[in-house]
């Protein structure tokens, strides 16, 4: 099979979230599968700046978008068993950052109309054509578009994931045949209209072969208005093609037996090496050197729906037992103000880096005891199952992927890896919080047990990319 997995961003190449990371692992996965497998994006100044070295040119069309007809180049690498192909517009690439661009409807727009026009430039058709959220959305309807009037277009199935359903492309209505050059009937029948507006994301579900989510507890949730953001309505209409594919991460990536980041190197059977870890972190991060005193890590985003509200109703009380937390992340300027004067408040107990690095990521990952991800929502989630790898005992809030990978401990049988509760209840993320510390101080048995179980499970793409390569061959034998 033939597979084309269109995405706006992809590991190592460029990043801002965690489609990247989906993106850099799931190709290379689907190729082990015997599958023939590329993947497309957009050359964009950070890309061209590191890889130019290894970039081959291939030719160059000229893409219809509406009216105009705008330059549109293709670069490629062969890497990991996949042909990763890149996009090349200046005008709309070669610019400081991947998104945020006052004309990124127009930019996105471009891309998508590249992708479906180069489809005859590539050495073989494809069978699908895997497409992610709102930026590359409109691959499926000009596929649909085109295939009336060129054979060539029909029979090439396609997917759209959903990433996170907050994030649409929504543009005005004006936006239809000008910008994008789609006719108004895709908005009078209601395929692309939401609200009187045109909504990309809208119209993939509507016209895709197969949507998939990604986890089988986001799949569900977005079928409730709480969760869908408008689009709960579509999602039911569509259920019959929504599939749930849990995500996994790079095994190989994420190993805290490689990571060169980490003070030491260890695994589940040299857990004792992860103290030194720990001795690092704090060392850094300027927090007292306890080891005794178990570190309760967030690495997140500083905004709303990641739970912070309730991190910051009840630092207090938590505080008051013997922990310490380390915070790494940016956002919101209210989040980041109520960490600043934590750290004020808790000297050497309570550490924030304003910011993003890599490299403390991962030294938060192994230098920490336990790891809290309070999300209001979280459609699949990383960095549970990172820190699962790096023997951090996760405390999450059962919502998407994190309570599908989380299972709770229970004392009573010891069964779980991990920590949770149900409600988004301030409260009662307390209690689970404290429990956790709890654990830690007064059976170090059972909380060695919880991360040993973290540590050996299976995180990788290899179930994953069978689920979806089950989805492909049946949209195709349709």
């Amino acid at each position: 099979m033939n597979i084309l997995y269109v995405t706006s961003e992809a590991v190592p190449f460029c990043k801002t979230g965690g489609l990247a990371d989906v993106s850099g692992s799931l190709p290379p996965s689907l190729a082990k599968n015997g599958d023939r497998v590329s993947v497309i994006l957009p050359l964009y100044k950070t890309v061209k700046e590191k890889w130019q070295s290894e970039l081959r040119f291939e030719k160059y069309i000229y893409v219809r978008l509406a009216w105009r007809r705008i330059y549109c180049g293709l670069f490629s690498v062969e890497r990991e068993g996949v042909t990763w192909y890149f996009v090349d517009n200046e005008q709309y690439f070669l610019r400081d950052g991947l998104y945020g661009h006052y004309d990124d409807g127009e930019r996105f727009g471009f891309f998508s109309r590249a992708v479906t026009e180069l489809l005859k430039e590539l050495p073989d058709k494809p069978d699908v054509v895997h497409c992610n959220d709102w930026q590359s959305a409109l691959v499926p309807v000009y596929l649909r578009d085109e295939a009336v009037r060129d054979d060539f277009y029909k029979g090439i199935r396609t997917v759209i994931t959903v990433h996170n359903i907050e994030y649409q492309g929504r543009f005005g209505r004006g936006t239809l045949e000008d910008l994008f050059g789609l006719n108004r009937g895709w908005y009078d029948d209601g395929t692309i209209a939401f609200d009187g507006d045109v909504n990309l994301l809208k119209a993939a579900i509507m016209t895709a072969d197969a949507v998939t989510a990604v986890s089988p507890t986001y799949a569900d949730e977005l079928k409730y208005p709480y969760f869908a953001h408008g689009l709960d309505g579509v999602m039911r209409r569509n259920a019959g093609k929504l599939h749930g594919v849990l995500n996994g991460i790079d095994m190989a990536r994420y190993d805290p037996r490689q990571d060169k980041n980490l003070a030491c190197r260890y695994s589940e059977k040299s857990l004792c090496e992860k103290g030194k870890n720990k001795h690092a972190l704090q060392t850094k991060m300027g927090l007292a050197e306890k080891s005794d005193t178990p570190i309760l890590a967030m690495v997140s985003r500083l905004v709303a729906h990641k739970g912070l509200d309730l991190v910051c109703a009840m630092l207090e009380r938590f505080m008051e037992k013997d922990v310490q937390f380390v915070v790494l992340g940016k956002g919101d300027a209210g989040y980041e103000d109520f960490f600043r004067r934590a750290q004020q408040r808790y000297p050497g107990r309570v550490s924030v880096y304003l910011g993003y690095s890599e490299e403390l990521a991962m030294q938060i990952y192994g230098g920490s005891d336990l790891f809290l991800m309070p999300s209001k929502s979280e459609p699949c989630g990383l960095s549970q199952m990172i820190a699962m790898r790096y023997g951090t005992v996760p405390i999450v809030r059962e919502t998407g992927g994190l309570k599908d990978t989380v299972r709770a401990y229970e004392a009573c049988s010891g069964v779980g890896n991990g920590f949770s509760f149900a409600n988004y209840n301030a409260g009662d993320m307390c209690h689970v919080i404290c429990e956790a510390i709890d654990l830690y101080h007064n059976d170090k048995k059972a909380y060695r047990l919880l991360q040993t179980r973290g540590m050996t499970g299976d995180f990788s793409w290899t179930r994953s990319a069978q689920a979806y390569h089950d989805i492909y061959q049946s949209i195709c034998s349709k």
